[in-house]
């Protein structure tokens, strides 16, 4: 098979799984070869999960120890990050759809930020004493070097996220490129198993020493993710792809605002999936932002909280590939408008239920066993609906509509929680209400995808 198509690839071989073939353009693979395929590319995300598990929490500590407000968390946390993916991320992910090189279309946007994203992590970790050194050289008053700090701070944590948002933009788009898709609902499930494995690692074993060991934690993390992604992007080889479309006249950027706005913005149905997206993954970041502060305001040891996400990470980590096969079977985006149910009952319940540590510690492992059903339920989703060949700048489009919506949460959570005498079970209830708005924008996509042809005959307009 060469080229491209949006319509689902049937299985290519009879007989047993051994001497099965599986295809998805130009690239073919025995049993053998996939399995390779997909050691690398687990490695590669493990590495990338490790650090995605790691980097905000110890963030939050740091930011906690040196005495930033709630507000300036969420900007820190939500509002920098989603507005360097507004930035950066459609950019990104349009020059990718049309790039072709000898390392394929999406490897040189992977390999060559790790090193940039590790050095982010190492300078994070130091902004302490740098930032102090750096106060004294500029005579700052003793009273406020902690404000130093955290400018310092937020200077390596930007870097940080323009390396980060560049791999965000494309990793998915050489999952799409190079795995079969009768295997995405497993494969992602396997992914998220190794998320999870990260979690688990990081939560169980580390999190308890941040507080006191941030620098060495963030160092050793940024090294492991340097060295396991760089290797994955040189092992895992992309197939031959159709010639990109015919450049037009002016700069990348103005066949940016030319091309990428009218191909994804302008079409209800795909501007209605950005949406639901959204919205389904807002829904979760009130509570993930802030349950290190409320934890500690429950009076919860980091190691306690480290044990409830180390729970939550080993029932989602045996879950995972059995979401990954009901994905497979009903498609995700069933398993992610009935996920997103659920949330919206726990969410809600949780205002209510929560009052100590204990409660607290409940709901928070309820809370991550059903938002990671919807990360990996409906995570091959943007795989399934969006058109193949320019997968990757639609995904990015549906970045960037999040990252609006998140980078105006940040400081609305943080100035609300502020006002309301940082009282962390209004999270719960921020959470309950974004999640009941996704399933009522999730219900309308299903309608418009059943019209569409459903799961049999469903192919991606354009």
């Amino acid at each position: 098979m060469s080229g491209e198509s949006n319509a689902p690839e049937p299985p290519s071989a009879v007989g047993s799984r051994r001497d099965r073939v599986w295809s998805i353009g130009t690239l073919t693979y025995s049993f053998g070869a996939l399995m390779v395929l997909f050691v690398w590319l687990l490695l590669g995300d493990f590495s990338y999960m490790l650090r995605e598990r790691s980097a905000t929490p110890v963030a939050q500590l740091m930011l906690k120890k040196y005495e930033a407000t709630d507000l300036m968390t969420g900007i820190f946390i939500l509002t920098i990050p989603w507005a360097v993916i507004l930035l950066v991320g459609p950019l990104v992910s349009y020059w990718s759809d049309r790039h072709r090189g000898p390392r394929g279309r999406r490897i040189p946007f992977l390999l060559y930020p790790a090193p940039f994203v590790t050095l982010s992590m190492i300078g994070l970790a130091y902004s302490p004493p740098i930032g102090a050194w750096l106060h004294g050289v500029l005579g700052g008053s003793p009273g406020s070097v902690n404000q130093t700090i955290v400018l310092v701070m937020a200077l390596f944590w930007t870097v940080f996220e323009i390396g980060v948002v560049v791999s965000n933009a494309v990793f998915n788009g050489l999952i799409n490129d190079v795995v079969p898709r009768e295997m995405l609902g497993r494969f992602y499930g396997l992914f998220r198993a190794v998320s999870l494995a990260a979690g688990i690692l990081f939560n169980y074993g580390l999190i308890g020493h941040a507080d006191t060991h941030y620098t060495p934690i963030l160092a050793a993390v940024g090294i492991l993710y340097g060295v396991g992604f760089s290797l994955m992007c040189l092992r895992v080889k992309e197939g031959d792809y159709p010639p990109p479309p015919p450049a037009r006249a002016g700069n990348l950027a103005a066949n940016l605002f030319r091309d990428y706005w009218r191909e994804c913005f302008t079409r209800p149905y795909y501007l209605l999936v950005f949406v639901f997206l959204g919205l389904a993954n807002l829904s979760f970041i009130p509570v993930n932002t802030f349950s290190i502060r409320a934890a500690k305001a429950y009076s919860m040891s980091m190691d306690t909280y480290g044990v409830y996400l180390a729970v939550t990470y080993v029932i989602s980590f045996f879950a995972a590939f059995p979401l990954g096969w009901l994905a497979d079977r009903i498609h995700p985006i069933r398993v992610g408008i009935g996920v997103m149910v659920a949330y919206t009952i726990v969410a809600v319940g949780g205002y209510f239920f929560v009052h100590d540590a204990q409660s607290f510690g409940w709901v928070l492992l309820v809370h991550g066993v059903i938002s990671g059903g919807f990360m990996t339920g409906a995570a091959a989703l943007p795989q399934m609906l969006f058109p193949h060949s320019k997968f990757a700048q639609f995904a990015a489009a549906a970045g960037f509509l999040a990252a609006g919506l998140n980078m105006s949460l940040g400081p609305l959570l943080g100035l609300s929680l502020d006002f309301l005498g940082n009282d962390y079970r209004f999270t719960f209830l921020w959470g309950g209400a974004i999640a009941l708005a996704s399933v009522v924008v999730g219900v309308v996509v299903y309608l418009r995808w059943q019209r569409l042809g459903g799961q049999v005959r469903y192919i991606a307009p354009e």
